[in-house]
């Protein structure tokens, strides 16, 4: 069962057209990627979806809910997790985590429990009470994803939830995204620019180009499809990516998308 889908979902900025005729179906409790250069419009699909922006046509639904016209609704059924810090350091782990708890109406009875299991979930109980400026770059993204699934949505937004982090704390984050998924079930949709993420964690991904999707399928799929014995033998998803985005100079997204990415990096680097 899909829980969600869009048709033929469509985002303009003025003459630039930033989401072009999206078409896709995320299926309850996959892991789906989308991937493509910067200003592809990976974000900006996530935005929609997570009511953020409103589409400039098409339609966008997510766990049975419009996203133009039950938004309330569709917040309810999900959690974001965005590239911009959403972990304020002055307050301890816990603090942030409760603030979300009371943002999202989790419910007074049993709060504390559900409190203490999404910090050990992610593995920062022990850091619960520090102030969060003293945490790594790999601990304030597990506690954002902590944040986001403190009232258990069935669906979770992931935007570039491992830029920035050093490869051992790239792999600590991977590893609770498969609890969260074995633990609860929770469909995640993220976007990376990290292939070998892609690889690990999604079974299928889509690709953008452009505004559009290039290509869609489980990342075997797509070795497959591009390799010159048909079985994906030495292809690897870089080398899908590459081809369906042409290896353009000019993708990469504007000056905004690039010191936004920068600004990222530098605070959980």
């Amino acid at each position: 069962m899909a829980i969600v889908e869009t048709s033929g979902l469509t985002k303009r900025f003025g003459d630039l057209t930033a989401v072009d005729d999206f078409t896709l179906s995320v299926e309850d409790g996959e892991v789906f990627g989308l991937l493509g250069p910067n200003g592809a419009g990976k974000t900006t699909v996530i935005k929609m979806l997570a009511t953020l922006l409103p589409p400039t046509s098409g339609i966008a639904v997510v766990s049975g809910f419009d996203v133009s016209r039950h938004p309330t609704q569709v917040r309810r059924q999900m959690g974001y997790v965005p590239q911009i810090l959403s972990a304020d350091g002055q307050l301890t782990g816990y603090e942030n985590l409760l603030i979300f708890a009371k943002l999202y109406d989790v419910e007074r009875h049993g709060r504390e429990e559900k409190l203490r299991k999404a910090l050990e979930v992610m593995g920062i109980a022990d850091a619960a009470n520090r102030l969060v400026r003293t945490y790594s770059g790999g601990m304030i993204r597990r506690l954002e994803i902590a944040q986001s699934m403190i009232h258990r949505p069935r669906l979770l937004f992931l935007d570039e939830p491992t830029i920035g982090l050093d490869p051992t704390a790239r792999e600590a984050v991977w590893e609770h995204i498969a609890r969260l998924r074995a633990e609860y079930g929770t469909t995640i949709l993220l976007t990376t620019h990290y292939m070998e993420e892609a690889d690990h964690l999604c079974g299928r991904v889509a690709i953008m180009h452009l505004g559009k999707i290039a290509a869609l399928g489980t990342p075997s799929d797509l070795k497959r499809s591009i390799s010159a014995d048909g079985n994906g033998t030495n292809v690897t998803l870089n080398d899908v990516f590459f081809h369906f985005t042409k290896g353009s100079l000019e993708s990469g997204g504007s000056f905004r998308d690039t010191s936004r990415t920068r600004r990222t990096a530098r605070r959980l680097g």
